[in-house]
């Protein structure tokens, strides 16, 4: 989760230049509000925290964006600039968003991108709500055993995955719900079943689809959707 800064009472010090007693003081006295609310001294701000001193707004409420983008081969998961084939040269917005988890470089498909850590925290912490769906096609005909064993559970990298739904949708392609993310792991489970991976899409994060967007494009979550996922990682 993104801060920023390490307390209620350090932003206060740097705002106002206070001492640090004195702004203890315009805490425990309630001249300080956030979101509204009487403040703490421990309290973590967060970027899109609105923050009060007598009445007075000295940090104004930055407005969440959630994004959906359908990430196309070849561009990597971060933002770091310098890294080739980032996400800030794929999207080109003005927005300062962060990815909620990870598309490998050789995939395609749904991403989520947000200011909102609060969500973000939520939806890469609570495991049971993680739910994702992909599609992918092999190189060759699927076997019923292969099905059974990609549901049941596949030991790589020295653990065995989680149970999974697996739904065959042709000879070379089926569709799979994880709740876990290990490191490539579908084109791990499919090698160790002497498959290859031709193309893997990403159609689906827990509530959020990723329906007709086409490959590099991107929109904004409707307030729907936003509180869809909300709810969800909240139960």
């Amino acid at each position: 989760m993104k801060v920023l800064n390490s307390s209620l009472n350090h932003f206060i010090v740097q705002k106002l230049k206070l001492s640090n007693k004195d702004a203890v003081q315009y805490i425990l006295s309630g001249r300080v509000l956030v979101n509204g609310k009487q403040g703490t001294l421990k309290q973590v701000l967060l970027p899109e925290d609105e923050v009060q001193v007598d009445d007075q707004v000295i940090k104004e409420q930055r407005k969440k964006v959630y994004i959906a983008y359908h990430k196309p081969c070849g561009v990597e998961s971060t933002m770091n600039t310098q890294i080739e084939n980032n996400l800030l040269q794929a999207l080109d917005i003005a927005h300062s968003v962060f990815p909620v988890g990870r598309l490998d470089k050789a995939s395609e498909g749904l991403m989520l991108l947000t200011n909102d850590g609060d969500l973000s925290y939520k939806i890469l912490h609570a495991e049971r709500h993680q739910e994702k769906e992909y599609l992918v096609m092999v190189d060759k005909p699927l076997t019923q055993q292969a099905v059974e064993c990609l549901a049941a559970g596949i030991v790589i990298m020295g653990k065995k995955t989680r149970p999974a739904v697996v739904r065959q949708v042709n000879d070379i392609t089926f569709s799979i719900f994880l709740k876990q993310g290990l490191n490539r792991q579908i084109r791990r489970m499919c090698y160790k079943l002497g498959y290859q991976v031709k193309k893997l899409v990403r159609i689906r994060i827990i509530t959020l689809e990723l329906g007709n967007l086409l490959i590099g494009e991107w929109r904004y979550l409707s307030q729907s959707e936003v509180n869809n996922l909300v709810q969800k990682v909240s139960d």
